[in-house]
């Protein structure tokens, strides 16, 4: 496994277990059981805590950026393309977004901490379809 695939995976999973604070909230907010019992909709998040609908948009968000840069990273492996550059961007990309949810979820404001963090994200996908198209 290429050290793109090894980064792209952690990536994967962190994306795949995002949601969880997000269902913790729903759950621990529900105090007055508003939720829907057949499920055909999903939770007025205005009506829950800052933090919870904080925690969706950090699933959210993830999902976007998390896209195309694993079709990238693919492309890449299918292309025979891996170098430092490579190596580093999905590395960077992993802990940036482990970094944005450390910071969006509970509401760090250390602006302009959390829109630095997405552009450097959105940066690493740049230059790692610059490694792709380049090669």
């Amino acid at each position: 496994m290429t050290a793109e695939l090894y980064w792209l995976a952690l990536t994967s999973l962190l994306a795949a277990t995002l949601w969880i604070p997000f269902v913790i909230g729903i759950g621990q907010s529900n105090a007055d059981g508003d939720l829907p019992q057949n499920f055909n909709r999903p939770p007025d998040l205005r009506a829950r805590p800052a933090w919870v609908h904080r925690a969706y948009r950090a699933h959210l968000n993830m999902i976007e950026q998390l896209v195309p840069f694993a079709v990238l990273v693919l492309i890449a492996h299918v292309a025979g393309v891996s170098n430092g550059v490579t190596q580093l961007t999905a590395a960077a990309f992993f802990w940036l977004r482990v970094a944005h949810a450390l910071v969006m979820i509970p509401n760090i404001r250390a602006f302009p901490l959390r829109p630095v963090i997405f552009t450097l994200g959105w940066i690493a996908t740049l230059v790692m379809g610059w490694q792709v198209l380049a090669a």
